[in-house]
C-alpha cells in the first residue's frame, strides 16, 4: 500500500483528496503547512508528495527545494490556474509533475499512478550504458559522471538514460519527453528544456558551450559519445 502525503493549507481540499485516494487503496497523510509536511516526511515512509505552491509561510517552492536537499521522493506540485511560470519553477526545483487548480481527483490519481510507475519501474536487465565519462546503470537507476554519483530526479534520470542509450543521435524534444515520461507527456516538450538545464548543471556542463549534452537548434538534444 502506497502512502501519499498531501500538503495544502486548504482543509477541504486535503480532506477531499484523502477521501478519494483512500477509497482507491492509498494511505494518505495530511499537512496544512510546508513545515508540517517536512515533519511528516521525516517521521513516515512517504512514497509521493502532493504539494501546493501557494501556502502561507514557506511556499511550495521553498518546501520542494528543502525536500530535494535530502530526498528523491516524487513530488507533484499543485499550481494556481495552471500558471506557466509556476510550472517551470517547480520543474527547475526538481518536481516530477504538476497539476493546475482546480483539478479533477481522477486526473490527480492518474498523475500519481504515472509518476509512481516511473519511479518504481522494474529495473532493466541490460548492462550499463556509457557516453564518455557518463555511465548509466538502468538496473540500479544510478548515473555517474567520472565515477561520481549524480543526484537526479526521476525525470532527469530518464532523460539522461535515454540520451546516453542513444549517444550520438539527435532526439527531438517531443520524442525525448515521450521516451522519458510516456506518450501522455509528449505535448509538454518545452518542459524538457528545464530538465536539460538542470542536467547540465549536475554534469558540470557549460550551458553556453556544452561539451556533453548539446542542443541541436530547432530539433532537440544529443549526448556526445566522446567529448570533443
Amino acid at each position: 500500500m502506497r502512502t501519499i502525503l498531501v500538503v495544502d493549507d486548504d482543509e477541504r481540499l486535503r480532506d477531499l483528496v484523502a477521501e478519494y485516494l483512500g477509497g482507491r487503496g492509498y494511505t494518505v497523510k495530511k499537512a496544512e503547512s510546508g513545515d508540517q509536511g517536512l515533519e511528516q516526511l521525516r517521521s513516515n515512509t512517504i512514497d509521493l508528495v502532493v504539494l501546493d505552491v501557494m501556502m502561507p509561510g514557506r511556499d511550495g517552492f521553498e518546501i520542494c527545494r528543502e525536500i530535494r536537499r535530502s530526498s528523491k521522493v516524487p513530488v507533484i506540485m499543485l499550481t494556481a490556474r495552471g500558471d506557466e511560470t509556476d510550472r517551470i519553477v517547480g520543474l527547475e526545483l526538481g518536481a516530477d509533475d504538476y497539476l493546475p487548480k482546480p483539478f479533477n481527483p481522477r486526473e490527480l490519481l492518474a498523475r500519481i499512478q504515472a509518476v509512481l510507475r516511473r519511479s518504481e519501474a522494474e529495473p532493466a536487465k541490460d548492462a550499463p550504458v556509457t557516453a564518455g565519462p557518463i555511465t548509466v546503470f538502468p538496473e540500479r537507476r544510478v548515473a555517474t559522471m567520472n565515477g561520481r554519483t549524480l543526484e537526479l530526479t526521476t525525470t532527469e534520470f530518464e532523460i539522461l538514460r535515454t540520451l546516453v542509450a542513444n549517444a550520438g543521435r539527435v532526439i527531438p524534444r517531443e520524442r525525448l519527453m515521450e521516451l522519458a515520461r510516456g506518450a501522455d507527456f509528449a505535448a509538454f516538450e518545452r518542459a524538457v528544456d528545464v530538465h536539460v538545464s538542470h542536467l547540465r548543471k549536475k554534469l558540470g556542463d557549460d550551458p553556453k558551450a556544452p561539451v556533453y549534452l548539446k542542443t541541436v537548434r530547432g530539433i532537440g538534444y544529443t549526448i556526445t559519445r566522446e567529448p570533443e
